[in-house]
């Protein structure tokens, strides 16, 4: 073995550390901007956020009208209006004289 190869030799050995070190940040460096997670997900998860958002206003204002509508068929103080056209629908009927406009 010569003089050059040994030092060689020597040289790669002190360096496998640190350049399994540099790898290793290297891989996490990447991970944490490219990755899943990383910084480029930011963008995708605020257009999530804000169409869950909307979503969730579409389903809060439908839940806002079920509650009335529950409130105004209480049993102990039923709305007759409601009554007299929830059963209207239910059981298909209405006055000779009546219009009837289907808005489904």
């Amino acid at each position: 073995m010569t003089k050059a190869t040994s030092a060689f030799r020597r040289t790669l050995r002190r360096a496998a550390l640190p350049a399994l070190g540099l790898t290793v940040i290297a891989f996490f460096g990447a991970y944490a901007v490219l990755g899943e997670n990383g910084m480029f997900a930011y963008g995708d998860y605020k257009r999530q956020l804000a169409k869950r958002e909307q979503d969730y206003a579409v389903l809060d204002h439908k839940r806002e009208m079920l509650r009335n509508r529950v409130a105004l068929l209480d049993p102990h103080h039923a709305n007759p209006d409601m009554v007299d056209e929830l059963v209207r629908k239910e059981l298909n009927v209405a006055h000779p004289d009546e219009i009837i406009v289907p808005l489904d």
